[in-house]
């Protein structure tokens, strides 16, 4: 799954989980689990992330083949967060060519740039109970106070603007091209994420039949 921060590549996901049964594979997910059972890889994953320094590539990739050999995933997967840039989908490529199972589609999820503004420095989010707003698409009936609870509603540091722009443009330079690496493969499927959460979907999973 490809997409920039606010595409929505997540709930497409988790929507793909519910109706094939197959695993959303994360590598965030996975290295926390290794860490917290004390594998081998998992030791020295922690031993670099202890450094401040960042996992290598072939750490990472050990991870992920590990997790891929689990019986969960005979019947397919989705990669969700890596690769992040075509280093890593050049090496994830090798790797998957070696178990037998190479990637069949890459679905861009495609949303304007003002749009994805809008989806992330919109958000806010109710003190007490955590409930999410968007005060462009799902603002709550009161401003500043959550309809649940009348909790205070409050922008995260993180979806302020500046913030924002700059994730947007680290995914532009560093992850976008993966986008014409697929490309050349032949298997990237775009998909406008602009509408309904169910039209969007409908879009993937007629691209997904087509690969069977």
């Amino acid at each position: 799954m490809l997409g920039a921060p606010g595409a929505g590549k997540g709930t497409q996901a988790k929507k793909l989980i519910e109706e094939f049964g197959i695993p959303q594979i994360s590598t965030g997910d996975i290295l926390r689990a290794n860490i917290a059972q004390g594998t081998p890889l998992g030791k020295e994953a922690k031993g670099f992330m202890d450094r401040g320094e960042l996992v290598p590539d072939k750490v990472v990739l050990g991870l992920v083949e590990d997790r891929l050999k689990q019986p969960d995933c005979k019947k397919g997967f989705i990669l969700d967060g890596f690769p992040r840039n075509t280093a890593q989908a050049q090496a994830l490529d090798g790797m998957l060519a070696g178990i037998g199972m190479p990637l069949q589609l890459a679905v861009s999820v495609d949303v304007p740039f003002e749009d994805l503004m809008k989806r992330l420095t919109g958000r806010r989010t109710c003190r007490t109970c955590g409930q999410m707003y968007n005060v462009y698409f799902t603002p709550s009936k009161k401003e500043g106070v959550c309809d649940k609870d009348g909790g205070e509603l409050f922008q995260r540091d993180d979806d302020k603007e500046e913030t924002i722009k700059k994730r947007l443009q680290v995914y532009e330079s560093q992850t976008a091209p993966l986008i014409d690496y697929y490309s050349g493969k032949g298997i990237v499927r775009k998909i406008a994420g602009t509408g309904s959460i169910s039209d969007i979907y409908g879009k993937i999973k007629a691209e997904l039949e087509k690969t069977k």
